[in-house]
Parts: C-alpha cells; structure tokens; sequence
C-alpha cells in the first residue's frame, strides 16, 4: 500500500482539518478529492477497503480530509462554528488552501451532498461522482438528519432491534462527539432537482444494488445534465467495502 502523509488546513472558522494524502505528489499526478460520508472518516470510506489505493495504482494523488466533527478533524462545540453549508464552506478553503485546479472531486452519502452543494457554490471539477446517493436525498434532509438526531439523543437508551441501533452501533465504533456532530447535522441544507441543471460537468452516480438509503441513484444521473449511473454490489454501508466500488470510480474518472 502507497505510503499515506497527513497535514492539517484551516476550514471555515479557523477548525483545523486533517488531510489525508496518498499516491504522487502534485505535478507527478492527477488529483481527486474524496468526501467520506456521515459518522465515518478518510480511513473508513477510502483507505480501509482499497478504493485509494487503486485510485493511485490509477495515477491519481488522492486527497481525503476528514470531515469536520470527523476523524482527526477539529470537533468545535460552539454553535457558531456550525453555520448553514458549514461543510461546503471547508471544502472551498480546502480546495484554495491546497491550491487544487485540475481535480476531480468524489463524495460518499454526506460527502455527495457536499460535493454537489460545492460545485453549487462555485467549485469547478473535471469530474464528478456522488456515491450513496439518490435525487430525493439531495432534498430531502430534515428528514433523513431527524433520525440521526434521535439516535444521538437516545443514545444511551438505543437497544438492538431498535431501527436506530445500528445508527448508534457506528457512532461508538467511530468514536463520533456526538455534540460536535448534533451540531453538524443542524448546517447541512438541501439541494432542489432542478438546481442540478447547473452541474455542468460529466457525473456519475454510483450506488449499491440493496442501497434505499437516499432515494434513486438512477433518477439522480438522470437529472444531471452529464449524467451516467454505475451499480455496485451491496447497501449503503457495504457498498463502500466492495472491490467494485473503488472500480467504478477508477473507470469514470480515467475513460
């Protein structure tokens, strides 16, 4: 496995932001920006299963910060440091920080929401790909955020065979702060179908086969202008894990 090097930015606020870099330095290869998704990290969604790895055996350096309130991030308890579209806010100073033009940006399940609010706000990929991730998800938060509310509430009291006790299961694994990230849950904000007429460059949606998370991948690729769909084995949390699904970015990034 390529060797990994870690150095912390400055987000929204001043939060410090760990990044994750693995595979050629800048200049010796493309650049693709990789947004892990809710409660998980850049090792979880990216490393652990190979999907960076083959990205650089592709040529690619890949760049995955942990998101705030997130792995090796910065995890404020100040409701201020949680404005609306805080997460866009970080990946625009990341992408500035790091002085990235000639990229490709990837997001998971939360980390798809972000990479399309980003380019939204004016980030301008090559490619992009929004994994885990249906149309009504985009626009359909306060929905999906209030169950995680929940399971962060009862958290204490969350037994198995209650629907949010896998919620609450990940959540412990991950070591997750579960104020910095109630906060977080609160910033996110949602993105109408017909605001997608503006996601100019070529998109992939790319989802598990068992993935019912956030509504139809297939409807989302077709709502982009440059739009294609890929299918991978799985649900919404195996899909990351599958061979394929490193695979699938590999192929849409590099044809």
């Amino acid at each position: 496995m390529s060797d990994m090097r870690t150095q912390y930015c400055e987000g929204f606020g001043g939060a410090k932001l760990a990044v994750h870099r693995m595979g050629p330095d800048a200049g010796d290869g493309r650049r693709v920006l990789l947004l892990h998704g809710l409660f998980s990290s850049a090792q979880v969604n990216w490393i652990k299963f190979g999907t960076a790895q083959k990205l650089v055996d592709a040529g690619f350096e890949v760049i995955m910060p942990d998101l705030r309130a997130h792995g090796q991030s910065d995890a404020p308890h100040a409701s201020e440091a949680y404005p609306a579209d805080v997460l866009v806010r970080d990946a625009m100073a990341l992408v500035e920080a790091l002085e990235l033009t000639d990229y490709d940006l990837c997001g998971f399940s939360l980390g798809a929401r972000t990479a399309v609010r980003s380019v939204l706000a004016g980030l301008k990929p090559r490619r992009l790909v929004l994994a885990g991730m249906g149309l009504e998800g985009l626009d359909d938060w306060e929905r999906r955020s209030a169950f995680f509310v929940d399971a962060i509430d009862r958290f204490d009291v969350i037994k198995r065979g209650d629907p949010a006790y896998f919620a609450r299961s990940f959540m412990k694994t991950m070591n997750v702060d579960r104020v910095a990230a109630r906060l977080l849950l609160g910033s996110v904000d949602d993105t109408p179908a017909e605001a997608l007429s503006e996601v100019t460059m070529p998109a992939l949606a790319l989802c598990g086969a068992d993935d019912r998370d956030n509504g139809s991948a297939p409807a989302l690729a077709k709502a982009l202008p440059h739009g294609s769909y890929a299918e991978v084995p799985g649900t919404h949390m195996s899909s990351v894990t599958e061979r394929r699904f490193g695979e699938a970015i590999v192929n849409f990034l590099t044809a």
